[in-house]
This record gives structure tokens, sequence and C-alpha cells, in this order.
């Protein structure tokens, strides 16, 4: 029974983590959280006060979170999955305001996790470890739809980010090699949805007259659109391709793979299988909140890792597992929309 089963998130109180607690709980498990609020200050998620749901609020990049499960106080507390989410992690500004912090914390972050998981599964109290990875792995892929094995055969990240992202991949390959701790790596594309508030660590960048928000394109996108910001500045050419994924599919797919035999020892995409360029995504918003206002655009230099493409393949995913996103971009994007208004304080 899940009910009886307890799930230790790593990065409970961040954008997608919120997502997979509300799912996790919604299933009927108990979650443990961890995080110490450093992205966005100490947010309100909607799992905070639920019955089942306890947060420990320590830096997992800190050794004091490895031993408090190790030795510490919670050392005999019961822990049947680890999901990996923790990470020092932003928008494209942050590949170069942090390009040492991003290896460097994350390294620490995902270590002290895995030492705490090999501990547990070595005394037969763990099922599996769960890794929340990236596209960014395939930051320098030259295969589209990409396949999860891809990364395997293309060149390296450039980005620290995204190499420490494929870092994370090695630690599973290591600890299931030396140990035989069972795993799934989840690779994530392009999560949108609510609660994604100001990074408290974001650089001040103007484009055009609005200050860019760093943390993703839609949620500067619609910030700039609801400041009245015409032309609307884009970042690039806005031929750059992605594939929008709500967090709620993103969450989906973690509750299924958190079971699933077929995922053991596996890596999955997490994605919507529809193609978005930047400048569709862009008008897409402009027509939502400017709807009786010609679509006018200017383009801003792009920065350094920007990449072109970010197109995966969902045939294993679909195949494997039996998901298939379902939010599409238009409801996403009303969602958000609706909760930036809200939340935001952006209108008059």
């Amino acid at each position: 029974m899940k009910k009886n089963k307890t799930v230790l998130v790593t990065g409970s109180q961040g954008f997608i983590g919120s997502y997979i607690c509300i799912e996790l709980l919604s299933l009927g498990y108990k979650v443990i959280g961890i995080d110490n609020y450093s992205k966005y200050g100490k947010v309100k998620r909607a799992h905070d006060n639920h019955t089942e749901f306890r947060l420990i609020e320590v830096d997992c990049a800190d050794n004091s979170f490895k031993t408090t499960f190790i030795s510490g106080k919670e050392k005999d507390t019961k822990i049947d999955f680890i999901i990996a989410g923790a990470a020092m992690i932003g928008g494209i500004s942050y590949f170069h305001k942090f390009a040492y912090d991003l290896i460097a914390t994350n390294e620490r972050i995902i270590a002290n996790t895995f030492d705490i998981a090999i501990d547990r599964f070595k005394k037969k109290e763990l099922g599996k470890i769960v890794v929340l990875s990236s596209s960014m792995v395939f930051e320098n892929a030259n295969i589209w739809p990409t396949p999860e094995d891809h990364q395997l055969i293309c060149p390296p990240p450039s980005s620290t980010y995204g190499f420490q992202k494929l870092a994370c991949e090695y630690f599973v390959k290591g600890a299931f090699e030396q140990y035989g701790l069972p795993y799934t790596i989840v690779r994530p594309f392009n999560c949108i949805g609510v609660g994604e508030d100001k990074s408290i660590k974001e650089e001040e960048v103007l484009s055009g007259n609005v200050k860019l928000m760093m943390s993703h394109v839609v949620p500067d996108l619609i910030n700039k659109c609801l400041r009245g910001q015409d032309p609307l500045h884009i970042l690039g050419d806005g031929n750059q391709i992605r594939h929008y994924t709500n967090g709620k599919d993103i969450a989906r797919a973690v509750g299924i793979i958190l079971e699933s035999e077929n995922a053991v020892n596996n890596d999955f995409n997490i994605s919507t299988s529809v193609s978005t360029t930047v400048l569709q995504l862009a008008e897409m918003i402009w027509k939502k909140i400017n709807p009786d206002k010609p679509f006018r655009w200017v383009s801003d230099p792009p920065f350094e890792h920007d990449v072109q493409k970010r197109i995966p393949d969902t045939t294993k995913t679909k195949k494997v597992l039996g998901f298939e996103a379902k939010v599409n971009l238009s409801e996403s994007l009303d969602e958000v929309i609706e909760w930036m208004k809200q939340n935001r304080g952006i209108l008059k």
C-alpha cells in the first residue's frame, strides 16, 4: 500500500519539486521534503500543510544533510524511495553568472544524496533512487528527435550546468555498478507551470524597457506582455525549438516511475511530443494578453548556451511506461498567465 511508503524528496520546495510532492501525496505516499529555500526564499507551497508531508530545512550540499540520515536524528526514519531533485538551477544567465557554483554545489548535493541512498540500500531499507537529470545533457545533440541513449555518443554539454547533470547520471552508473543500487533517470524537458517565482539571485538585465526574468522563457515573455512591452523583445532570432511540458505531467510521470518495474534501472525523456519555436510561443502569449494588438517583436542578442534544438524522442516513455503528456501548451499558458496576474502584482 502506498500509504505505508515514504519518499524523501530533495528540493521539495522548488518549482518541479512542489509538483512532485503534490502528486505523491495525492497518490497516498508519505513525503519528507528537504530544502533550504535558496532559490526563491521562504515561499509557501500547496503541500506544506498536508498531514503526510514533513519538511526538513537543511542545505543538501552541507555534510549535515548526509549525517542527519546516516548517523544523526533521522537515521531510523523509514525511507522507501529517494527522489534526487535538489540542485542549484536557474535560467540561462545562471549558466554564466554561476559557472563554477553550478558544478561545485550540485556535485556536493548529489554526492550527499547518493551517500544516503547507498547507506540505506546496503541496509535493505531503500527500494531505489529516482534522479532528476535534465534535457541539458543533450546540449550538443546532433540527432532529433533525441533518444535516451544519445547522451552516450553525442559531444558532452558545453555548459557547466549541463555537464554536471550528465555527471549525475554517472553517479547513477557508479552506484549501480559498485553497489547494485536500483535507479531511474528522469530527464524533464522545459517544465512550465505555476509557482516559478523570481530567483533571489537573479541578474538584473534590461530587455528593452523591461527587466529580463531570467528564470525561463515562458514567465519572461508573459511578464513583458503584462507590462505592455511593444514590440516584444525575445532572445535570439526566435527559431529555438522547445517542448514545453507542464509540471503536472512531469510529476505524474514520476509517480508512475516510482513503482513501475519497467522503470527500474532505466532512463526516460519526460516531455510533450509537440515542438514549438520561441517565436511561436511569443505570439501565443501575445495574443492571449493583447488580443486586439498586432504582434510585433524584436531580437535581443542571445546568450552563449542558448541551445537551438531541444527535441526529445518520447517513443520509449510511451512504450515502456504508457505515459504521454496530457496538458497542452495553450492550457499551460492560460494557467501561468492567470497565476502571474494574481500573484506577482504586475497589473495595476
